[in-house]
């Protein structure tokens, strides 16, 4: 992932003991399945087997705990998407784009990090994850893009299309409770990079998330 330290250091996830693992693995359920705000340390302290001071210890506080939550999902992702990008060289961009779909996370409720940001103020410190991890897929779009264009594209515009597209479909997943949107904003994705004189190979086709 090429970040500045900032960006690299936001979306870094902690390393954890068994224990802290475990709450986490709970945390991150509840919060992505029931929103941040509908969930108290209590419920995930009691879903985890475990006392609240037990759960403050290793975390600090809630909101250091969502952070934990975005951080740990963003890098889940990451690794799943590099992976199948390095998979499909003569399609990457396809291949991170169904890398949502794909995605080994339930994802029913369509993306973690738009709907954290939703929840969350400006200020709040897992507010820096969302940014960082958005900025981190753009990025890493325009790496993809850059090669196969045409001389006279601009990687930059033609991966914010792509992501506009994505960020789009993946938000109408969580409203839609289907994949429908998905698999038309990736069948738009590679025309536009057809269009743009990027290579038409496929990437291997959409599927329904795990849940």
């Amino acid at each position: 992932m090429r970040t500045d330290d900032d960006t690299s250091e936001v979306l870094q996830a902690p390393r954890l003991t068994p224990g802290a693992r475990r709450i986490l693995d709970v945390a991150s359920e509840l919060f992505y399945r029931h929103g941040i705000h509908a969930v108290g340390v209590d419920t995930i302290a009691a879903e985890s087997g475990i006392t609240k001071r037990t759960l403050y210890d290793r975390f600090g506080s809630k909101d250091q705990l969502v952070v934990a939550y975005l951080q740990a999902r963003h890098q889940r992702w990451w690794e799943e998407m590099e992976e199948r990008v390095t998979r499909a060289p003569d399609s990457p961009v396809l291949a991170l784009f169904d890398s949502y779909s794909l995605f080994s996370a339930p994802t029913d409720r369509g993306c973690a990090f738009l709907n954290a940001a939703a929840e969350l103020a400006n200020d709040h410190p897992a507010y820096k994850v969302v940014r960082a991890h958005k900025r981190a897929v753009l990025d890493r779009l325009v790496e993809l893009v850059s090669p196969g264009l045409a001389a006279d594209q601009d990687p930059l515009a033609v991966a914010q299309e792509i992501y506009l597209l994505l960020e789009g479909a993946i938000a109408h997943r969580g409203v839609d409770g289907d994949d429908r949107l998905l698999v038309r904003a990736r069948g738009l994705s590679q025309r536009l990079l057809e269009d743009c004189g990027a290579p038409s190979a496929q990437a291997e086709p959409a599927a329904t998330p795990h849940s």
